[in-house]
């Protein structure tokens, strides 16, 4: 079953979580609904593509009333398709909510057990990570395009929650909205990394399509990662939605050619008592 809920033209939710743990907010952002314009039409959430400031602040203020969470409660970073992952704190609220400037710098990934904190990134391919462990009510996100996939920001992930005290058994994961398989086309360079990883593993996430050439399913490499670190395949979700194949839905890096805006993920826990 999809874990992804079209819950709104804006976005889509996952809805079982959300539905066990109420309170929590969770999902990514679609293309619709906003105020940009141009290759960035509609709802671009992306500070650093080129788009309009003012119409970027629009449309997180427009998701913001839709969720509502607060612009000023969410947390965003400069991603580098790297493998730095913050614990985030009420404290931090607000970086990177209405300015890249003021994003958490080099930064792939969040988790937080506090409320009141929307962890946030932008996607346009790249597959969302979305993890939760309802026991110490501690939920993170991450950004895995094939830089942070081989490098193992899901592994990564997990080893800090473990150190925090939660196992792996107790660990959820949402793979979200991205590239599919056929519409990402590697090379050999990618796919030496790709074997590194998965050396021990039978079931590879690639086919050879011509010399040189393979169709890289990084959805099935991060599931593959999240099972190597200890993750029930039970706990493990997939969404079949892709960034690619669906014009009318999303933005998409590969389509079209590098010109496009950026959805958000999101994930946090509404505050219950002020």
């Amino acid at each position: 079953m999809e874990p992804f809920v079209y819950d709104n033209q804006s976005y889509f939710s996952i809805k079982n979580w959300m539905k066990q743990h109420p309170g929590l907010v969770a999902g990514i952002t679609t293309k619709k609904g906003g105020s940009s314009t141009g290759v960035y039409e509609n709802l671009n959430l992306g500070f650093h593509v080129g788009d309009q400031f003012d119409a970027v602040c629009s449309n997180r203020n427009q998701v913001a009333s839709l969720l509502q969470f607060p612009v000023q409660h969410w947390v965003g970073a400069e991603q580098t398709h790297d493998t730095l992952i913050r614990r985030i704190s009420r404290t931090d609220r607000g970086k990177g909510a209405d300015s890249y400037d003021h994003a958490f710098k080099e930064t792939d990934g969040f988790y937080t057990n506090e409320e009141g904190v929307l962890l946030t990134l932008c996607y346009a391919d790249c597959v969302p990570l979305f993890f939760i462990s309802p026991k110490h009510k501690m939920i993170g996100t991450a950004h895995a395009g094939w830089k942070g996939t081989v490098n193992e920001i899901a592994r990564k992930m997990i080893e800090q929650w473990q150190r925090e005290g939660i196992a792996p058994n107790q660990i959820f994961a949402a793979i979200g909205p991205s590239i599919c398989e056929k519409c990402y086309i590697v090379n050999d360079y990618v796919i030496n990394f790709v074997e590194n990883i998965l050396v021990d593993v039978e079931e590879k996430p690639y086919n050879l399509i011509s010399v040189g050439q393979y169709t890289l399913d990084l959805k099935k490499m991060n599931q593959l990662i999240l099972l190597k670190a200890g993750v029930p395949e039970k706990n493990i979700h997939i969404s079949k939605l892709c960034s690619s194949c669906d014009e009318s839905e999303f933005f998409s890096h590969r389509r079209d050619q590098g010109q496009t805006g950026r959805m958000l993920s999101y994930i946090g826990w509404k505050e219950t008592s002020e």
